[in-house]
């Protein structure tokens, strides 16, 4: 990839119209969460406690064979 030749300042930035206020450089900028998605479900804990136990079993089963 071509980089182009530096040949002055960069241009000035605009705010854009409805945005939020500025962030100082290097912060992230925050996102809304999905609609609909507010965390975990009590199934997706029942499965990640499932494969935890699951894991736990097969590392113990390896570990004493």
């Amino acid at each position: 990839m071509r980089e182009r030749p530096h040949d002055g300042p960069l241009p000035q930035a605009h705010p854009s119209p409805g945005a939020g206020p500025r962030h100082p450089d290097g912060d992230r900028v925050p996102c809304p969460p999905r609609p609909g998605r507010a965390g975990p479900t009590r199934r997706q804990y029942a499965y990640g406690i499932v494969v935890a136990v699951v894991v736990l079993l097969l590392f113990v089963a390896g570990v004493f064979r």
